[in-house]
């Protein structure tokens, strides 16, 4: 299954959008000090939606055709929020995405790899790569961390944070 929406946040909800990304979704974030007229723009001319706390944004023109306001405080009460609004997977593609630049992750090259402490190559699994940023991502006990908090995204039964 795929799922083609583009989303921008806010300042206020780069830490959301840091979790849309290791999700798999195309999520930029914006630039500290942004006019709200600007993201307004720039989700529209990019086909994004945008997700803002700000509810004096949705007063700019032409900005309720793709913002969402959402009224969580917390990372995990937004992410609730937006599964239960717009049906968000947060199991859609998790870990395809670079969380620094959002790019789409690519298979290491041999030479990304040797150059990892031998601990990190002895482990079984995939290493990835950034083509952008050249960040580099494997397997290990984070990546079970991060899966069950994306698992846990999805479990709209509450209203509040885990």
């Amino acid at each position: 299954m795929t799922d083609d929406r583009r989303f921008l946040c806010d300042e206020m909800l780069a830490g959301l959008g840091r979790w849309l990304r290791i999700a798999g979704y195309d999520t930029e974030i914006a630039e500290s000090g942004r006019r709200d007229r600007d993201l307004v723009e720039q989700a529209r001319a990019q086909g994004r939606i945008l997700l803002t706390r700000d509810r004096q944004l949705i007063e700019i023109r032409n900005a309720g055709d793709h913002t969402i306001v959402l009224e969580g405080n917390a990372i995990d009460a937004c992410a609730k929020e937006l599964t239960r609004r717009v049906g968000v997977d947060w199991t859609l593609a998790p870990l395809s995405r670079c969380n620094r630049c959002n790019t789409r992750l690519e298979p290491a090259a041999p030479a990304h790899v040797e150059s990892l402490p031998p601990r990190i190559r002895a482990r079984e699994g995939p290493v990835n790569v950034c083509p952008c940023c050249g960040r580099r991502y494997w397997e290990g006990s984070h990546t079970r961390r991060i899966r069950r908090r994306l698992a846990a995204f999805g479990e709209t039964g509450g209203d509040g944070d885990p």
